[in-house]
């Protein structure tokens, strides 16, 4: 049941982030939490300007847009969204969520996927409370982060009962590495599917080096 009293009838799993570019990593959890959560499927939601990045330089969303596109192509069960690309200014995930949960209906359960490196920065979000009432967040594991529920609970009470852990396959990857290996000349074969590799390639992204946060 949801929270105003409908029946669930469709899973839909939630996964957002700059995706400058996507990688492996970003398949394996969506894959393992569509096993793993029984959801219908997964939804891919490429931000426009993220809230806390305004002062980073991000890849074109088009491209970035282009390259979910490319990754996911061969699975029946992913999607790729638009909603954040195609409104302006800052996207907070609360308005994200609350604009999807609008559209699928109330008979839809989303649950929204979050890093364990993005957890402890929950208190801090847009309305972390309302959020929580919309959705399920499912925490998911990242290599060297970990996650203190506990400490979660101290900073946003009653949190910690309200969120899921995914327990999925973990690869040390990041969308900031996969920009390095780029400009240093470096392979990433494999680190990203083939048709998003070929696409940076083509495009000749990422080819000088940029400053930015890991994703």
């Amino acid at each position: 049941m949801t929270n105003d009293g409908c029946r669930v009838t469709h899973h839909i799993g939630v996964i957002g982030g700059t995706f400058d570019p996507i990688h492996t990593g970003h398949l394996i959890i969506a894959q393992e939490a569509h096993t793993r959560l029984g959801l219908d499927s997964v939804v891919f939601v490429p931000a426009g300007q993220p809230p806390h990045k305004l002062e980073c330089a991000i890849t074109d969303p088009e491209h970035r847009f282009e390259m979910v596109r490319l990754a996911i192509a061969d699975n029946a069960h992913f999607s790729v969204s638009r909603i954040d690309l195609d409104r302006e200014g800052p996207c907070y995930t609360v308005d994200t969520i609350g604009l999807l949960q609008r559209k699928w209906g109330a008979n839809t359960r989303i649950y929204f996927m979050i890093g364990a490196d993005s957890l402890s920065e929950l208190p801090g979000w847009r309305q972390p409370e309302r959020l929580l009432r919309l959705c399920q967040v499912v925490a998911v594991a990242r290599p060297g982060y970990q996650m203190d529920l506990r400490a979660l609970d101290r900073l946003l009470p009653g949190a910690a009962s309200l969120i899921q852990l995914l327990d999925a396959p973990t690869l040390d990857i990041s969308s900031t590495g996969v920009r390095r290996r780029v400009a240093e000349g470096l392979a990433i074969r494999y680190l990203v599917p083939t048709t998003v590799e070929r696409y940076i390639l083509e495009n000749r992204l990422y080819h000088s080096p940029r400053g930015r946060d890991a994703t």
